[in-house]
């Protein structure tokens, strides 16, 4: 699989977000998906410390770290959300605090890519920065990096950075996809500016990308549109008719609107990798296949007449 850069590191363009772990699959499924996608070509393994209250970490270590395969991954987590039992923010104690938590869940002696998961409006960036500077000094942490920040936030981070010498972050992981395009509104040109890699999170649209959701259709039994209020709020008659309207293009070129979707996070020369979840081996092999389709400039431009409500995005 082709690979980009995070910093020093290289990433597969596909990444794995292991925020089923332990909690939407249990642990038979984890092992399954975590080693189809070392069968597949992925290094990348995004994780947090909240995920599944930490039990998303506790079976990286098993699967991975314990059985001998540390060195053929990049272990990518995060810090700043409410974790039970342990806390939450940005202040220097509690990242040296948290990352120790989740080097002993994860079984490792270091993290390759440790993110702030939101931003600490009660901290100053300085004071975060320095604390994780100490982490990457020791050799505990590879390269650092920022998740659901602004444009603003990063480049005051960046400023931040260079005013005292410290680590910067490599990389920002925010939402983005075919249906919600925010970072154009800033961020991914100042990643650009910056030479910051974005990592798209939810590039699927919790599935509304994969065509399982159609108009008029029934919602799939076990899904979590069908579960949760929170996800089926995303069918709207709004969302669907862009997915209909997706599915022509893919389908007259060729393709499947999965194809489609991964492969147009890929055509931005920011996207270091897309962090895509999984709750079956059949699903990773899906993603991966899908990051082959080069569209074009005609391609990218007839998308955006597509999608008539945000700015072109390149």
């Amino acid at each position: 699989m082709e690979r980009r850069k995070i910093g020093s590191l290289e990433v597969s363009v596909v990444g794995l977000g292991c925020n089923n772990f332990g909690g939407r699959i249990d642990e038979t499924r984890t092992e399954e998906v975590i080693n189809s996608a070392l069968d597949q070509g992925i290094n990348l393994f995004d994780t947090a410390d909240m995920y599944a209250d930490g039990r998303s970490e506790e079976l990286i270590g098993r699967f991975l770290v314990d059985r001998g395969r540390r060195s053929d991954v990049l272990i990518a987590t995060k810090f700043g959300n409410d974790m039970p039992g342990q806390g939450r923010g940005a202040r220097p104690e509690y990242v040296r605090r948290a990352l120790e938590a989740s080097l002993k869940r994860l079984r490792t002696d270091h993290v390759d890519l440790y993110q702030q998961h939101v931003p600490d409006h009660d901290v100053p960036i300085a004071d975060t920065l320095g604390a994780l500077d100490e982490l990457v000094k020791a050799g505990k942490v590879r390269e650092i990096g920022c998740s659901n920040f602004s444009a603003q936030q990063i480049k005051e981070a960046q400023a931040a950075a260079a005013r005292q010498g410290s680590a910067r972050f490599a990389s920002v992981q925010n939402e983005y996809s075919l249906l919600h395009r925010d970072p154009e509104q800033g961020v991914l040109d100042e990643c650009e500016r910056q030479g910051i890699a974005f990592l798209p999170f939810f590039p699927l649209m919790s599935g509304l990308l994969t065509g399982k959701y159609r108009q008029g259709g029934p919602v799939p039994e076990g899904t979590r549109v069908a579960k949760f209020e929170r996800y089926r709020k995303l069918l709207t008659e709004e969302n669907l008719d862009k997915v209909e309207a997706l599915i022509s293009f893919a389908e007259s070129r060729g393709h499947t609107i999965l194809e489609l979707a991964i492969s147009w996070l890929l055509a931005h020369r920011v996207v270091a990798s897309v962090i895509a979840g999984a709750t079956s081996a059949k699903q990773v092999r899906g993603n991966v296949a899908s990051a082959g389709w080069g569209l074009t400039r005609h391609d990218l431009d007839e998308i955006d007449s597509l999608l008539p409500a945000h700015e072109p995005h390149l």
